[in-house]
C-alpha cells in the first residue's frame, strides 16, 4: 500500500502540477510540498483535509489507509475543472465540497448563480439577472 507522500506526489504529477504550484494553491511553502513527498514531514489535519480537497480524494485515501480511490478521483475533466474553480474561489469553496454529485451543467449553474449573487450584493447589476 502507498504512503503519504507517494501519493501526494502521484497526484501532483496527474495533475502536471510543479511543487511550486501546488504550495500556491494549498497556501504553503513549497519547501513544505517538498518535505512531504520526501517523507521528511507529514501535514496537519486542516492541511491534510485542504490537499485531499484539492485533489478530489477521500483523506483515507490519501493517507494510504484505502486500497481504492473513491468517486472524486473519477470526476470527469470537465467537473474537475468547474471544481478548482470553485475550490480557489473562496465564496464558491462549499461548492466544492459537493462537486462530485452535481453534473457539470448543474454545476456550472450553481456558479454562475453565486457569481451573480456576489455581484449583486457589490452593487455590480447583471442584466440576465
Amino acid at each position: 500500500m502507498a504512503s503519504f507522500n507517494e501519493i501526494l506526489k502521484q497526484l501532483r504529477n496527474r495533475d502536471n502540477l510543479s511543487q511550486a504550484e501546488l504550495a500556491q494553491k494549498l497556501g504553503v511553502a513549497k519547501s513544505t510540498i517538498g518535505m512531504y513527498e520526501s517523507g521528511k514531514r507529514e501535514p496537519d489535519f486542516e492541511t491534510l483535509e485542504s490537499i485531499a480537497d484539492f485533489f478530489n480524494v477521500d483523506m483515507n485515501f490519501l493517507l494510504g489507509r484505502d486500497g481504492s480511490e473513491n468517486d472524486h478521483y473519477y470526476l470527469n475533466d470537465e467537473t474537475r475543472q468547474i471544481a478548482q474553480e470553485a475550490f480557489e474561489n473562496p465564496e464558491l469553496r462549499t461548492l466544492f465540497h459537493v462537486a462530485r454529485d452535481i453534473p457539470p451543467e448543474r454545476l456550472k449553474a450553481h456558479i454562475e448563480f453565486m457569481k451573480s449573487l456576489k455581484r449583486q450584493e457589490k452593487g455590480e447589476y447583471d442584466d440576465g439577472c
